[in-house]
């Protein structure tokens, strides 16, 4: 089974890059078996990484920012693959 977790952050204005690079820094050990970042307006940045393993199972995630870094907790979401359409 696949699994892919979902971090999402926003950054306080102007900080956008700041918390990009951080994210980018960050490292998962053991590591994904693939792993994306992303950024969009309001200086948010979204990691996703997949995992072969149980939707329950125990996968490293990226921590939480410094709060002067972030506007807001990080939003986390969880989803199993259902498989090509």
């Amino acid at each position: 089974m696949t699994v892919a977790l979902m971090w999402e952050a926003r950054a306080v204005p102007g900080r956008g890059e700041e918390l990009l690079a951080w994210a980018r820094e960050q490292r998962l050990e053991p590591g994904p078996l693939r792993r994306e970042t992303f950024r969009a307006p309001q200086d948010r940045v979204l990691v996703i990484t997949w995992w072969d393993a149980e939707y329950d199972a125990e996968v490293p995630e990226l921590p939480e920012p410094d709060d002067e870094l972030v506007t807001r907790a990080v939003h986390r979401w969880r989803f199993e693959s259902v498989g090509a359409a």
